[in-house]
């Protein structure tokens, strides 16, 4: 299965509670963190709502 690289790049401070959930959900706990995630429906929505914070490439 596909998976995703995460990365984020812009920091939470004025975002709103729903996308901290979001960053918190996805695994991202500061600025220059990574985590692979599994490309998934859920993911992308989940990627959607923050996309002006992370930094998405193509994993493995």
């Amino acid at each position: 299965m596909a998976s995703l690289s995460v990365t984020q790049r812009r920091s939470s401070n004025g975002a709103n509670k729903r996308q901290l959930d979001t960053l918190r959900s996805l695994g991202l706990r500061r600025i220059g963190h990574t985590v692979e995630i599994k490309d998934c429906d859920q993911a992308r929505g989940m990627l959607h709502a923050v996309r002006h914070l992370v930094e998405v490439k193509e994993g493995k």
